[in-house]
């Protein structure tokens, strides 16, 4: 949270600075008392809305079942792409064709970053799945906003079954106004966006007719089937699009309406560092506008010009914060008119070398690979490596950290090949850039909001300190919500774990389950005196979902050697090498019992094992004194500190699980019980208090058969992934040279936390594999100061080397 704080801090000085800015035009006193308002309300928005980003760094794209998906987190602060150490948790799912989910799994995070793996099953289809991550508090927000990434699985152990292409190819035609708005007589550029159904950009003409088929302008695309057009509309005419592909298919498609009023922005690059944006309108008493631009949420610029027919903004491009801008229109009564995105690209990515000791390697041999940064970035770079083969099977692009913090996490829809617009600045790319600007404008929230300064509600709290498993009460007759009832949550176990809730008014109960690891039966229940109400416990992850398509999957011939090569070999791996491959680092966790050292332990086996409860608790148990009230047992235990004893009820658990029923407990055989644990004075559980506590453990943890009553939820719960390690064979010695043992592996290194030395270099050795072929090594990294960086490299592998 200091994080966060630290970053508010900056931005309240930012916004000062700008409102000072504001104070000191000249000319417009009233225009700027209104574009004030609109920055204060802006700044309290941003302020309310802390944003989170997710990036995953995966071993690569393409997989077959059987294999294992390995995988990197990186969570930053939306603002500034520094690690935010906020969320404890992040969630990861793959989702089919369908947008259902077939795998999930609960990661944990430390300082921002965590990394886990996914073995895929066979009971996978082939096809393009859609991986996606978050945390909880992303949840308040779009899916939109949640990372997601195209991966390929085949499933070589069943038939493919792949869908129908039609013929004919499906198109889909964009056509994007700049500034937002088409308007009478006022000239203005038009943008348009033209892919298949995978997503990608074509090739083709186009024609933009009237509606008397009257030609008005011609266009082409310039890269990935966007491009741009210009003309001036006329009122009162509809306009449509014809386009024809290369193989002379048609497609017509109509273009936005034409307003008869309004406002139109266009952005120029000017000489130097100079960026001009030109406003026009045919309204007669416009007055003033205002231009506010920000860069992620954090304002750079605001001015106010006067209005007659037209009027341009002159703006310093170094005020400008790298990545992506946006440019938005005010009229005089603070109405969002026309917005606009700019790209400036990064000027100190980090920088990442890569060098291997040879260009070829012989199998079985020793790869040096040297992964060296900058030494300002030394101490802080945080970097995850890959090496994996290259095969002809089909494979999804996908931006590397650097491409989606600063591109593809702010655009709308699909970014085909991210990384071209991170290159080297040309003309060129610098019009390819300014195209994905024009047709991809999206923001993170919406002007209404802002404007209207509601009060926001954010029903997903950020997992500070660990997992939070959701609830809810409700009164099963009406269905409404019950307030301020206690529930338990309890993990029956060797490891007593006991949470505890309390309901809001909409009925919700939160546990918050710090270390809860590995899938385990949960219990949850409310107060016994509530036992008649229903308790429901929600899934983790999110149901929204984004606007994402996904490209049908289609494997050709050419790919089939391949595929059945890999899967011999994967299942070469997987017969000799499973057990070493399933390397685990279970985590440090207090075993100690949530209530810690009690006053008093009985070891069950040290004392005469009696057939009765009663019997064990009066001849030994001191702490413990069953006493009956009109025909019912109770528990009394002391209150040592007073020398007294507690009047109500105490704590009566058995493995973790709370027990009321005191006579369900007497008849329970004392054989099955291995230890008694005692707190002799009153204990506390989050807001809860308890006047004693009574603890007893079966042998196995496992309630030993212990009748529970019907109100008790009990459900399967899926904790925390355990993380664990890639395992590597080493060819340090000629037994282990000329092993028999087959090495099928194409994934010959993965490492999800590279730290460079104090120098900025980091030393990592791998071995080849028996698999010849040519092998990529992928690198990202991200430093505390927010900087990403991204690199590849490559080296040919061959059985015997002349």
């Amino acid at each position: 949270m200091r994080q966060a704080e630290n970053y508010q801090t900056l931005l309240c000085g930012l916004t000062v600075a700008v409102l000072v800015l504001l104070s000191v035009t000249a000319g417009y006193a009233q225009p700027a008392d209104a574009l004030r308002e609109v920055v204060q309300r802006f700044d309290q928005h941003r302020r309310q809305a802390l944003q989170e980003k997710v990036f995953v760094h995966t071993d690569q794209s393409v997989y077959l079942t059987g294999e294992t998906m390995w995988f990197k987190v990186y969570c930053v602060e939306g603002a500034t792409h520094q690690p935010l150490d906020m969320s404890k948790v992040s969630y990861l799912e793959v989702l089919d064709m369908d947008r259902k989910p077939v795998l999930q799994t609960k990661l944990q995070m430390t300082a921002g970053s965590g990394n886990g793996a996914l073995p895929l099953p066979t009971s996978l289809n082939s096809g393009n799945y859609l991986l996606r991550a978050y945390t909880n508090w992303m949840k308040n927000y779009s899916a939109d906003f949640f990372f997601e990434k195209a991966i390929t699985i085949i499933n070589p152990f069943k038939r493919l079954g792949l869908p129908y292409l039609p013929a004919q190819p499906e198109y889909d035609a964009q056509f994007f106004p700049e500034g937002g708005n088409l308007v009478s007589g006022l000239p203005g550029k038009v943008a348009f966006r033209v892919t298949n159904a995978a997503g990608q950009g074509i090739d083709f003409q186009g024609w933009l007719l009237t509606a008397q088929n009257d030609t008005v302008a011609r266009f082409r695309p310039h890269k990935f089937g966007m491009g741009y057009f210009q003309f001036t509309p006329a009122g009162g005419t509809t306009y449509r699009a014809v386009i024809r592909d290369a193989d002379n298919r048609t497609l017509t498609r109509p273009l936005p309406a034409v307003s008869e009023q309004g406002y139109t922005m266009r952005v120029e690059e000017g000489t130097g560092n100079q960026l001009t944006v030109m406003v026009n309108t045919n309204l007669a008493d416009a007055g003033a506008v205002h231009l506010l631009a920000h860069t992620r949420q954090v304002i750079k610029l605001a001015e106010t010009r006067t209005l007659g027919r037209e009027t341009s903004f002159l703006l310093d491009k170094k005020a400008l914060g790298e990545g992506i801008t946006h440019l938005t229109l005010f009229d005089r009564n603070r109405r969002p008119v026309g917005e606009r995105l700019y790209f400036k690209r990064p000027e100190q990515p980090l920088t990442i070398q890569l060098n291997t000791d040879q260009a070829q390697y012989a199998a079985r041999t020793k790869v040096n690979l040297s992964v060296d940064v900058p030494a300002s970035a030394a101490r802080s770079a945080d970097l995850s490596v890959a090496v994996y083969r290259i095969d002809s099977l089909p494979s999804q692009a996908s931006a590397n950290v650097l491409s989606y913090l600063w591109l593809t996490s702010d655009l709308r829809g699909t970014i085909e090949s991210p990384d071209y617009y991170l290159q080297p600045e040309s003309a060129e790319v610098r019009e390819a850039t300014d195209n994905l600007m024009l047709t991809h404008g999206w923001r993170r929230f919406k002007w209404d909001e802002v404007l209207a300064q509601p009060r926001l509600a954010f029903p997903f709290v950020p997992e500070y300190n660990g997992h939070l498993v959701r609830g809810r009460l409700v009164n099963p007759v009406t269905q409404a919500p019950v307030a301020r009832k206690v529930v338990y949550l309890s993990v029956p176990g060797k490891l007593l774990r006991l949470y505890t809730a309390r309901s809001d008014s909409a009925g919700q109960v939160l546990f918050e389950m710090k270390d809860f690891y590995e899938s385990q039966r949960v219990l949850a229940q409310p107060n016994p005196a509530d036992s008649s109400l229903r308790l429901t416990i929600d899934s983790p992850f999110a149901e929204s979902l984004s606007g994402k398509r996904l490209p049908a999957f289609d494997l050709n011939a050419q790919a089939t050697q391949t595929l059945l090569d890999r899967s011999v070999v994967m299942q070469v791996q997987n017969r000799y090498w499973a057990e070493r491959m399933m390397g685990y680092r279970y985590p440090t966790i207090d075993s100690t019992a949530f209530y810690g050292t009690p006053t008093e332990r009985y070891r069950l086996d040290d004392y005469t094992r009696f057939p009765a409860m009663e019997e064990v608790l009066r001849e030994y148990v001191r702490g413990v004194m069953p006493r009956k009230r009109q025909g019912s047992f109770r528990l009394v235990i002391p209150n040592s500190p007073y020398r007294d004893f507690f009047e109500d009820q105490g704590l009566v658990m058995i493995d973790g699980v709370p027990v009321f029923d005191i006579d369900k407990l007497m008849a329970f055989s004392p054989l099955k019980i291995r230890q008694m644990d005692v707190i002799t004075n009153r204990y506390f559980v989050n807001s809860n208090f308890f006047n004693g506590v009574f603890s007893l453990m079966t042998y196995k943890g496992d309630l030993a058969g212990y009748p529970l009553p019907s109100y008790v939820v009990q459900l399967p719960y899926d904790g925390l992934q355990v993380p664990r390690e890639y395992y590597t064979p080493r060819y340090e010695t000629q037994s282990q040279l000329a092993s028999r043992i087959p090495d099928g592996r194409t994934l010959l290194y993965w490492n999800p936390s590279v730290k460079p030395n104090a120098q900025g270099k980091a030393a990592l050795q791998f071995y080849t594999s028996d698999q010849e072929g040519t092998y990529r090594v992928e690198v990202n990294g991200l430093t505390r100061d927010g900087q990403a960086g991204s690199q590849g490299t490559q080296f040919l592998v061959k059985s015997m080397i002349k």
